[in-house]
């Protein structure tokens, strides 16, 4: 699979996701988890995403500007994630934040999909594409371990 088809795959998880948390309520079971999985996901295809596409996307000229809004992107996402995790569930101040990082998150992915992946396109072989493939596949498990430790 080349990389644009793991990324949007992910993409559809996370929007997903976000949907099904913003219709959960206070501390609960179902919330608690639906936020680990979302948490897990985003940071874990963050990580693996920098390493197996973005690393490459930097080092086209035309590419670099993408490269660091996106970048930028995550690390704002992380930032929301810590101040989400130390925030009480039950708090209405937490699904204000979640929906701020949840517009957050679809703004990126749409935005990735559709301006980054066009570029990219044009930047990048087939064989490129599906060789970036097969280093997400293989390094987003080890990510996901991570956080899931973590």
């Amino acid at each position: 699979m080349n990389i644009y088809d793991h990324l949007k795959q992910d993409h559809d998880t996370q929007r997903d996701l976000c949907e099904q948390i913003k219709h959960t309520r206070g501390d609960s079971e179902k919330r608690n988890e639906l936020w680990r999985a979302l948490r897990i996901e985003l940071e874990a295809h963050a990580s693996a995403e920098e390493q197996a596409f973005y690393a490459n996307l930097m080092q086209a000229p035309e590419g670099t500007d993408e490269t660091r809004h996106a970048v930028e992107e995550h690390q704002k996402m992380t930032e929301m994630i810590e101040v989400l995790d130390n925030l009480d569930m039950d708090a209405e101040i937490w699904m204000k934040k979640f929906e701020k990082l949840a517009h957050r998150v679809i703004h990126h992915v749409d935005e990735e999909e559709a301006e980054f992946f066009p570029k990219a396109k044009k930047i990048f072989s087939i064989d490129e594409a599906l060789a970036m493939g097969e280093a997400f596949e293989d390094r987003k498990p080890a990510e996901v371990r991570k956080q899931k430790a973590a």
